[in-house]
């Protein structure tokens, strides 16, 4: 594994010196089999600016666009929107992974050839996820990877290598799927100074014209999660916006005061592996001050103190659960502060309950959420949260909605419990509003009507019909339907992978092996019995699904706890 190395890092180190990568106080070497390779702190003096990259180097839309292999046969199908910017870069790695005489072979060759997210598991590894949110999307991702494969990237690809005078190689669906997943598990939301995107001399505006709609594709910066097609049905939209600056907090200027969100790779930043506590941050340099180098990116030190030498410096990833970290980065963390679990009513469902086309108008005018995330820290704030909320309190930002002045306000008393409930009020509204009856929905219309007057000289806002919804039908219908969504979430998963005590009792006595004939955290390289009990050898995929369903049988476990307490109280107390 030495050589490998060293073969690979050498010419990858020349690489990026030809390309005016800066290593100020940090080296790039390897780390381990489950990380690969690292950067890490060097004994050479630092003014806290560790790394520097040029973001000329960086690979983004703008730069595929502009590539004279792939920018001409793609700009057409870009600008016409049969193809994204994800699908651009993605394209570009596989192409260059491909080409015999790439400029990018060093770097290329740095990259890993195999992940531990699910879209790499066998079809054994594959079943531990049976039962989960991350067994259907992976599902259906692999799908969709390989219907768009076929339909675009194979014939694309094989059009490239022949335009670049390779007639030879041929390209396979595991290179598209490398390239995939080198994406998605590298590419950073970078903020770019507007003057950079759009540069002001007449000879670049003229180049720039094709690459507008790139940066305006990526404007958002919203997390990566939310945006990959086999989570994307299944999770809430407003997830973690800001998560995915993965740890950035650029304090970049432009001359014209605009920052532009684009997503790319940056050769040298992306070596940077994660950790919850980060060692550092990366920042866009837009002016040079900082780094003296103008449009750079920057690896900053976050502590005050120098590194202590050989320490690897690691970034934040961002807030995520384990379920985002195991489908886009392959890695899952023990006991995760950030987990969450994923509830949601099937949008199907709605058409076969009663009285569904009321139902559904209702919805949509409250603006009512189908699914939600629910947050692990959320339990702090619970019934049966050990000690007092962090902040002090837990106001429930609706409170206001159901004790507007409204002339049939204060109808329905007031729930005690109100400051305990833990769900979300866009998600309580929709099972609310599932859960009504016929009379109920006849007093929503009434009570909106006092409001708005019969002739209808008005629309009643969201949170009128919000509070109408309430005021007609109180909580405990909602919370039923909660309780039995958790239950059956509960159900699912212990009936597909037995509970969470036996995932316990797997991880207690798990040995992990990195890769065939490594046995890493095996004591003795053996499986005999070790204080008592036998030792099970594991992939470390295997491993990372069984922590990441033990969380989620944990999680729906708690806050059913939690639906089942509320839902007692509502009914004690007549909501």
């Amino acid at each position: 594994m030495e050589i490998s190395t060293e073969a690979k890092l050498e010419p990858f180190l020349q690489w990026l010196q030809v390309n005016k990568v800066e290593l100020r106080g940090c080296k790039i070497k390897y780390s381990d089999e489950s990380k690969g390779f690292g950067i890490f702190s060097s004994n050479e003096f630092s003014d806290g600016v560790l790394l520097v990259v040029p973001l000329d180097l960086a690979i983004t839309p703008m730069r595929v666009l502009q590539d004279p292999l792939i920018g001409p046969e793609c700009r057409a199908m870009f600008e016409e929107g049969e193809v994204d910017d994800r699908f651009l870069m993605i394209l570009f790695l596989t192409v260059e992974r491909l080409r015999k005489n790439s400029s990018w072979k060093p770097y290329l060759d740095m990259l890993p050839t195999t992940f531990g997210n699910p879209l790499w598991f066998t079809d054994d590894e594959l079943l531990e996820l049976k039962g989960t949110t991350l067994y259907r999307a992976t599902e259906l991702q692999k799908q969709n990877l390989l219907t768009l494969y076929d339909d675009k990237v194979k014939d694309l690809v094989k059009k490239l290598l022949v335009l670049d005078g390779d007639s030879e190689s041929e390209v396979s669906f595991e290179d598209f799927l490398w390239a995939n997943s080198i994406f998605w598990t590298r590419a950073l939301n970078i903020p770019l100074p507007h003057s950079y995107v759009f540069p002001q001399n007449q000879e670049d505006l003229n180049k720039c014209d094709s690459i507008n709609n790139s940066a305006e594709l990526s404007n958002d910066h919203n997390s990566r999660g939310e945006l990959i097609n086999g989570l994307n049905d299944i999770k809430n939209e407003d997830q973690r916006v800001n998560s995915q600056v993965n740890g950035a907090t650029s304090t970049l200027t432009s001359t014209q005061g605009e920052t532009l969100w684009v997503e790319g790779l940056v050769p040298g930043i992306d070596f940077c592996n994660h950790d919850l506590k980060a060692a550092a941050t990366w920042e866009v340099d837009g002016t040079g001050l900082i780094t003296g180098v103008p449009f750079s990116m920057y690896l900053l030190s976050v502590e005050r103190s120098s590194f202590q030498s050989e320490k690897e410096i690691s970034i934040s990833y961002g807030n995520k659960g384990n379920e985002e970290l195991l489908y886009l980065y392959g890695f899952v963390i023990d006991n995760n502060p950030d987990d969450y679990l994923m509830i949601h009513y099937p949008a199907e469902a709605i058409h076969s309950i009663p009285l569904s086309d009321s139902k559904a108008v209702l919805l949509e005018e409250q603006k009512a959420q189908l699914r939600c995330l629910l947050p692990k820290s959320l339990l702090e704030h619970g019934f049966f949260a050990a000690g007092h909320p962090k902040d002090g309190s837990n106001d429930n930002k609706w409170e206001v909605d159901r004790i507007s002045s409204f002339s049939w306000s204060g109808q329905r008393r007031m729930p005690s419990y109100l400051n305990k409930l833990v769900f979300p009020e866009n998600f309580l509204t929709a099972l609310r509003t599932i859960a009504m009856h016929e009379d109920e929905i006849s007093k929503v219309s009434s009570l909106l009507e006092e409001l708005v007057g019969s002739g209808g000289e008005r629309q009643p806002s969201d949170a009128e019909v919000r509070a109408a919804v309430w005021e007609a039908c109180g909580d405990s219908g909602a919370l039923q339907l909660l309780v039995d969504l958790l239950q059956a979430k509960l159900t699912d998963l212990e009936e597909s992978s037995g509970t969470e005590d036996y995932d316990s009792e797997l991880l207690l006595k798990s040995c992990i092996t990195e890769s065939q004939g490594q046995h890493a955290s095996c004591e003795n390289n053996s499986s005999e019995e070790t204080n008592g009990w036998t030792q099970h050898k594991m992939s470390r995929k295997t491993w990372s699904s069984i922590v990441y369903r033990r969380g989620q049988k944990e999680l729906a476990r708690l806050f059913l706890k939690e639906a089942e307490h509320a839902l007692q109280l509502a009914l004690t107390e007549g909501n």
